[in-house]
């Protein structure tokens, strides 16, 4: 009788154990599949937040690249800006130091040509010859280091780019047609650049 009832007892301790783990086991499962939704929810956040600033990182990266773009254009503009004005700053210094004393030196031409006209009416035994030569000369020879060079205008061919035709006179032959047959005023040459046209007499 005792063994009976302790085996009753002991059936009805592990049915009371066996109700008292089921419905933990029941909440158990119910709380992990709570935590599991709770889980995919915070990792589909996640992956949207993680999407989200990948498209930021984008555009900020493809706003930048436009702005360098802009930044690189105005910078060559800007350069090729500064190396035409250097290159023509540098063209305008070296005419200046060739040129500078360009309207001088016009001046000066009346004076060489009334020396020139001076020694050519002077005689051989003339006194003062020796002089006037030696002022031509070293005036001349000032004026050549500046630059200056006659334009050599006897009978070269007629150029409205050298010579100034003040008259016309008929030619003597058929091959002096178009040439220069007289110099009435000496043109000249600066640095290569016609400083005084020739004024000439042309045959026709």
């Amino acid at each position: 009788m005792e063994q009976q009832e302790d085996k009753i007892k002991e059936e009805a301790k592990q049915e009371v154990v066996q109700e008292d783990h089921a419905p933990q086991t029941e909440n158990g499962a119910v709380a992990d599949d709570k935590d599991k939704k709770e889980d995919k929810q915070e990792s589909k956040k996640d992956r949207k937040k993680k999407c989200d600033k990948h498209s930021e990182a984008e555009e900020k990266v493809q706003e930048l690249g436009e702005k360098l773009a802009e930044v690189n254009d105005k910078y060559l503009r800007i350069y090729s800006e500064y190396e035409n004005y250097r290159k023509r700053t540098n063209a305008e210094k070296a005419d200046l130091i060739l040129n500078g004393g360009k309207d001088v030196i016009k001046a000066i031409l009346p004076v060489l040509d009334d020396l020139e006209r001076a020694l050519s009416t002077m005689g051989e035994d003339d006194s003062h010859r020796q002089g006037v030569q030696l002022i031509l000369n070293k005036l001349q020879q000032i004026l050549q280091q500046k630059g200056l060079k006659a334009i050599d205008a006897k009978g070269a061919k007629f150029d409205e780019n050298l010579h100034e035709a003040v008259t016309q006179f008929p030619a003597a032959e058929e091959s002096q047609k178009g040439t220069v047959i007289d110099v009435v005023e000496k043109g000249y040459f600066l640095n290569d650049k016609v400083l005084r046209y020739a004024k000439v007499v042309v045959a026709i």
